[in-house]
């Protein structure tokens, strides 16, 4: 029954998170605070009138057995602020929820955790960076948290999932909502190897406010954020910016000067953030392996080597994951216009470059 009383408490309005934690622990319980008439004349004065008057309106708009079964039958379970299981690396933290909803596991204690994210509109560099760097942080034991939106968020997701790894979701919404729909993949894959969490109860829909706020519980969860594409103003520089306030190590990955998609992560590194050089190198720069040290993980001895015609491989060494159009290739390659639509058409077939928008290529990683 207790929890019912709870569950009202972390959904009460008017009551900031830390203030719910004190008021319940001096009057005893949620219960005590449901009937706070009855607990003033046991303990004293526990509220003011403003405090007084929330309790009471949100006591009148909530059916406490309604909600409860609500939550319970939603699969999600309730971590109340003071309990063992709320995440340690949020509970010296100001701001913090009095209360999480969670589907599957919360992120492990032990070990490293690192928060990606970025741009919902990203670029194939970004992508394929995000995809790689996740796939190796959770090689090297380190577990990937996100937001599960479109672009970098679900690239950083599927990478960890396709390496075997662990990996967690913090939503703007209830956690028993995917949000984005085409997500409904990645969601169910998300639980079976990690956990969906939200300080928003079951239900809430995705309403804009609501992600700026989520930003905050990604950063506070993790031990180091990277930062892999960003506009000059983006929700991934305000996860950066309470990164930094809580104390977290921030990581950016650097892009073209002229893209506007790495402006705001070039600004982070120009402001002293740490620098993303590759897959390789960040499990080094975040101390997770040493240099030349033996670790238990296969690495790569050497690369595949491609096996294509003169012209093709002509083609295919002038592209990389930065689209080019058919006038720079002809540039760079001095091909006939023939020649080149021929080993370009080739190579697509092959499945080694991709047409990203009208006659626009990039390199398909193999």
């Amino acid at each position: 029954m207790e929890r019912m009383y709870e569950y009202w408490l972390a959904c009460l309005k008017g009551i900031g998170s830390e203030r719910k934690k004190q008021l319940r622990e001096r009057a005893g319980s949620a219960k005590a605070l449901y009937y706070i008439e009855e607990t003033e004349k046991q303990v004293g004065i526990l509220v003011n009138d403003s405090e007084k008057q929330a309790i009471g309106t949100g006591r009148k708009n909530w059916d406490l057995k309604r909600e409860y079964e609500k939550l319970e039958k939603a699969g999600i379970r309730m971590v109340i602020k003071g309990e063992k299981e709320y995440p340690v690396r949020m509970r010296k933290l100001a701001g913090m929820p009095y209360a999480l909803y969670v589907k599957g596991n919360l992120p492990k204690e032990d070990g490293m955790t690192a928060a990606i994210v970025g741009a919902r509109k990203c670029t194939a560099y970004g992508e394929v960076m995000t995809l790689k760097i996740a796939e190796r942080l959770v090689q090297c034991g380190i577990q990937i948290v996100s937001g599960m939106a479109r672009g970098i968020d679900g690239a950083g997701h599927r990478g960890a999932l396709n390496a075997g790894g662990s990996t967690y979701a913090v939503l703007g919404c209830g956690a028993d909502i995917c949000y984005p729909r085409e997500h409904r993949g990645l969601y169910e894959d998300i639980l079976k190897r990690g956990g969906i969490l939200s300080e928003l109860p079951p239900g809430a829909p995705p309403l804009p406010q609501h992600f700026p706020a989520r930003n905050r519980l990604i950063s506070a969860l993790a031990d180091v954020v990277l930062v892999m594409e960003a506009r000059e103003k983006s929700g991934s520089l305000i996860t950066a910016d309470m990164a930094l306030e809580q104390g977290r190590d921030v990581y950016a990955l650097p892009g073209p000067i002229n893209s506007s998609l790495s402006r705001g992560c070039n600004q982070l590194i120009r402001q002293g953030a740490g620098i993303i050089t590759g897959a390789e190198d960040l499990p080094l720069d975040l101390g997770i392996l040493q240099k030349n040290s033996s670790s238990g993980i296969k690495k790569k001895t050497e690369e595949t080597k491609i096996m294509l015609e003169t012209t093709e491989n002509m083609v295919y060494s002038n592209l990389d994951l930065f689209a080019k159009n058919q006038e720079e290739l002809l540039r760079l390659t001095h091909l006939a216009p023939q020649e080149l639509s021929r080993a370009l058409v080739s190579l697509e077939l092959k499945g080694y470059i991709e047409e990203r928008s009208k006659n626009y290529y990039v390199r398909r990683e193999k």
